[in-house]
């Protein structure tokens, strides 16, 4: 019997062991931190082996493979070590996608990635039996393992790409890159791009990329490593090869001289990262040949994602907008751009080296007030204090919130939108979220 280790008892360590058994494996568990009780009532449940609060190497380099979740970064010892003994180490979508014959969406990117994956869904769900899975929702081998769905649609990050080997989605959808999470790849911007483009590592002819032809960053990547894929591109800017493209303020999808039109305005979503993210969309629904009506409909009628950009309630004529989900420089960039009100902005966390740049002209326009929320806020002080005549610092978001309630008047927007991770305070960006909902609702 094989030996199937997985390391990290979380969504997909925890899905990854109940498939693994399903197939045959001698599966154990291990984390080193504590598991949670609902996933260890799980393993308990079907009998699977687990450890939590530590490694027992001994019980670990006996594996004939390794699933390592993706916070678990290559450079930890014991990664080395499993590494040096030639066991292979893969992620839970790479062992996940041996298991099923479905039609395979990836979608990655430095943002945008969620909202675009759960649009897709939302999209092609009439289209068969439809899964949303990767880095949102009940884990890729769960799934795989109780509803074998015909299509998945996985938001896929660049860790989860780090340890693929085979796998391939047929379509493959890069919203954009820009820099985050520089501190797994050395510090180097470049190593990050090459891990965003492996979601295409696998591709020939028959499969397709979809990618954002207006980032520089892809578009220079892709000139100096052609792809095997079909491309289809989408931009802001018209164009004359199949893909997406905005014209007179109508989003235009062509595939093979067929088309889609549809005014922008009717969008359910708004600002051009999110005329952006339904282009992508929309382009994976026609070459799936989802009806236009269907695909238009649709646009229509999203209703967005909790934690992005999302618009809890309206007190003494101030919007409270949760944009938890901004967890880097890029996605508050976006933010700040759809923000149409002076905004009091809640911002901070964990740095991951951040350049702070390119929001000036945003904060300048924009923002009147500035609450900076984190165990260390100086880099933001520094950078923001001559910006705004109200910059103050907390480490409680009720006190955040109570802040922003004094500060805002009529017809301002409070907006949550850190540009930071969030462990110093929160458990994750989820956590910090639904706190500051919370706090909104009890003004």
């Amino acid at each position: 019997m094989k030996r199937l280790v997985v390391l990290g008892g979380g969504e997909s360590g925890v899905g990854t062991a109940l498939l693994g058994q399903a197939k045959g494996y001698d599966v154990f568990v291990s984390d080193k931190g504590a598991i949670k009780t609902e996933y260890k009532t799980v393993l308990e449940t079907h009998a699977i082996a687990w450890e939590d609060t530590q490694h027992t190497e001994v019980l670990i380099l006996n594996a004939d493979v390794v699933m390592k979740s993706p916070g678990i970064p290559d450079t930890m010892p014991l990664v080395q070590r499993i590494k040096a003994k030639a066991i292979p180490v893969v992620s839970e979508i790479e062992f996940a996608a041996g298991y099923t014959d479905a039609t395979l969406i990836g979608i990655t990117g430095s943002n945008g990635k969620t909202t675009t994956a759960t649009l897709t869904h939302h999209l092609i769900k009439g289209k068969g039996s439809v899964g949303l899975a990767g880095n949102i929702g009940d884990s890729f081998a769960k799934q795989i393992l109780e509803e074998n769905y015909e299509t998945y649609v996985l938001e896929i990050s660049s860790f989860q790409l780090d340890d693929i080997v085979t796998f391939k989605p047929q379509i493959a959808v890069l919203t954009n890159i820009t820099p985050d999470h520089l501190d797994r790849y050395n510090y180097k911007f470049e190593n990050y791009v090459a891990s965003k483009f492996r979601i295409v590592k696998n591709h020939t002819k028959d499969d397709v990329l979809i990618y954002d032809a207006d980032d520089p960053v892809i578009v220079a990547y892709l000139k100096q490593n052609p792809v095997q894929s079909r491309l289809l591109p989408f931009s802001l800017k018209e164009h004359d090869e199949d893909g997406a493209y905005i014209k007179n303020e109508e989003l235009i999808v062509t595939i093979d001289n067929n088309k889609i039109i549809m005014p922008t305005n009717n969008l359910a979503l708004k600002g051009n990262h999110n005329v952006k993210n339904a282009m992508a969309a929309s382009t994976v629904a026609h070459l799936l040949k989802i009806r236009k009506q269907t695909i238009r409909e649709s646009l229509e009628n999203f209703q967005g994602v909790e934690h992005r950009l999302e618009e809890v309630l309206k007190i003494n004529k101030v919007q409270y907008i949760n944009d938890s989900k901004a967890t880097n420089v890029n996605a508050t960039y976006f933010a700040l751009e759809s923000m149409d009100a002076p905004t009091v902005w809640i911002v901070g966390g964990v740095d991951k080296g951040n350049d702070y740049r390119e929001l000036f002209k945003f904060v300048n326009e924009k923002v009147k007030a500035i609450i900076c929320l984190g165990t260390d806020n100086e880099k933001l002080m520094d950078t923001f204090s001559t910006m705004v005549d109200v910059i103050v610092e907390t480490q409680f978001m009720a006190e955040a919130v109570k802040i922003a309630y004094k500060v805002a008047d009529s017809g301002d927007s409070v907006l949550l939108s850190p540009a930071c991770a969030s462990f110093d305070l929160f458990e994750n960006y989820e956590d910090r979220g639904r706190q500051f909902k919370n706090a909104v609702r009890n003004l």
